[in-house]
Parts: structure tokens; C-alpha cells; sequence
């Protein structure tokens, strides 16, 4: 709290991406997510940009922002792993485990993830869940087969629909579309992540289950709180 009323969510979003600095390994290339929370983490990454060698991006935003503030940007194929990955969560667990992919990076992002040593998610409290699935679970999808997959979720309760920008469906920078699935209650994040990606025509599913956060800084009204996993 500050004195005379709340921290709006926009501060809550910057006091994480400042306290996600504590993380960063001098001299190391920081893996680096997607979203208007890492955006905040990119600005305050800016600060102590002579200190990294550069990051790895997760998607063409991302990308664009950092080399607009003088951070190069390493393609994943050339580094062999990452001591940190700092992204947002649309959702994350008790467990830490996540829906992501409301940026449509999930793809990109799950890759980032899995080269890091230690995944640290960066969220304001409302994004603190007991059960996963009140946000719409992103999937993306080979556009052929988004008729089948809807089917296949609707036949465990939920809704799939996709994602469209400027009335038509949203491509992904893999050149894939999005199914947002609501509906859903995923009580088993590890099963169902693993479950559903053995779909055909299935690209990633949002669940972060298998790359599940290590650490969460979650803005809350009297600062952040560490979640540790």
C-alpha cells in the first residue's frame, strides 16, 4: 500500500519486473518471455544492460523491445542453456504450475523454458489460482485440424473457439492459429499437459506443467511476495 490508496495493477506489474532483476546472472544470457509484465522486466533489464551478454526471446515483441533498448538478442539455436527463464503466467498454482500462452507465445515460450535451469514467473496476485482453467486455455493449433481438436476438448466439457485479430484468425509467429478452450478445470496440470500435446494437429498446449515455475514474484498490496516451488 502506498499511503493514501492501492498500487494499481500497472505498478504491481513494475515492482515485479524490477525484483525479477535479482535473478539475472551477471555475465550470463537471460532467457526473457512475452507480455505486459516482461515488458516491464525488459525496461528494468535495460538499466543493467552492460552487465548480461544479451537474452534469449520468446517472441518478435519481446525481440523488438530489447534490441530497441540495446539488448541483443540471441537466437535459442545458438546457446546450449539458460541459467534463467523470467515470463508471466495468465494463471499459476499452488505448484507453480501455469496457464500461459494470453500473448500467444506459448510455443516459443514453453522452447525458452525448457533451456533454463530455473523458471522464474513474474505476475500480479490476481493471476494466483487454486485450481487452473478459469482462463481460457490457449492451444495452438495447425489451423487443418482446429475443428477435430475443438471437438476432442468439447468432449471433456470444454469450449474451444478461435482466436481472431481484425475478424479473422490470429497467426502466431510459427505461422499457426490459437483455440482458447474455456471451461475447463484442470486438477491434474502434469497429466493433461502431457495428455493433450499427444494430440494430432496439437502444437503446444498452454499448460506449463512439465516446465512449471521454480519461482513466482507476485506483486501483492504490500509488495512482492516471494513463492518459491
Amino acid at each position: 500500500m502506498t499511503a493514501d490508496r492501492a498500487l494499481t495493477q500497472d505498478e504491481l506489474k513494475t515492482l515485479v519486473g524490477r525484483a525479477a532483476l535479482d535473478y539475472v546472472v551477471p555475465g550470463d544470457i537471460v532467457g526473457v518471455g512475452t507480455g505486459s509484465t516482461v515488458n516491464k522486466f525488459i525496461d528494468a533489464l535495460a538499466t543493467v544492460r552492460d552487465r548480461i551478454r544479451g537474452a534469449v526471446s520468446s517472441s518478435e515483441a519481446s525481440t523488438a523491445r530489447l534490441a530497441a533498448l540495446g539488448i541483443e538478442v540471441f537466437e535459442a539455436n545458438r546457446v546450449d542453456g539458460l541459467a534463467v527463464y523470467i515470463d508471466g503466467a495468465d494463471e499459476i498454482d499452488a505448484s507453480g504450475c501455469m496457464i500461459k500462452g494470453g500473448g500467444a507465445a506459448l510455443t516459443r515460450e514453453k522452447i525458452v523454458a525448457a533451456l533454463a535451469d530455473r523458471f522464474v514467473c513474474i505476475a500480479d496476485e490476481s493471476k494466483r489460482v487454486p485450481v487452473l482453467g478459469r482462463f481460457p486455455l490457449p492451444v495452438e493449433v495447425i489451423p487443418m485440424a482446429a475443428a477435430h481438436i475443438a471437438r476432442r476438448f468439447a468432449a471433456l466439457g470444454g469450449e474451444a473457439t478461435p482466436r481472431l485479430a481484425g475478424g479473422k484468425p490470429l497467426v502466431t509467429d510459427n505461422g499457426q492459429h490459437i483455440l482458447d478452450v474455456r471451461g475447463l478445470s484442470i486438477t491434474d496440470p502434469p497429466g493433461f499437459e502431457s495428455e493433450v500435446n499427444q494430440w494430432p494437429g496439437v502444437v503446444t498446449v498452454g499448460v506449463f506443467a512439465h516446465q512449471k515455475a521454480n519461482v513466482c514474484l507476485l506483486g501483492t498490496a504490500h509488495g512482492v511476495r516471494t513463492l518459491t516451488f
